[in-house]
């Protein structure tokens, strides 16, 4: 069975090019409720900690830079099947690829700069809410 929350960050680049508003009123309108957000500056400590999974890939280095470049917003989100239905709302990471309409085919600049992210599994979904939000309601 599919879980009811995903966790996603609208990213430096988007934050910088004003698409908070815009962003978060795609997933209002795709059916899911933010259950906890917040505005806030990763340190280059606390990108490094939260991207440890990719820590012996070639980019670890580059994407703990660019995550701590500048504001994100960071938010818990819930739905049946979250994880999977937000996925489809972002689109694909390169959002050359991604389908119309989609969050990063509307917002993303780049491979890399790719405007939200969103958890790929319901596990990680609690485990990165978890990192930013110390106890939430999920209901």
């Amino acid at each position: 069975m599919s879980g009811t929350i995903t966790f996603t960050m609208i990213k430096p680049d988007a934050v910088e090019a004003n698409n908070i508003g815009p962003i978060l009123s795609m997933i209002n309108k795709a059916g899911f409720r933010i259950n906890a957000m917040k505005y806030l500056k990763l340190s280059r400590e606390d990108a490094g900690k939260f991207y440890a999974v990719h820590k012996e890939r070639p980019f670890y280095g580059e994407l703990v830079d660019y995550m701590s470049s500048g504001p994100i917003v960071a938010a818990v989100l819930s739905k049946e099947n979250a994880v999977a239905d937000f996925r489809k709302l972002i689109g694909a990471t390169d959002p050359t690829k991604a389908d119309e309409g989609t969050i990063r085919k509307l917002f993303a600049k780049s491979i890399a700069a790719n405007a939200v992210h969103g958890s790929d599994s319901d596990e990680n979904a609690a485990i990165e809410a978890s990192f930013f939000f110390s106890s939430l309601e999920r209901n």
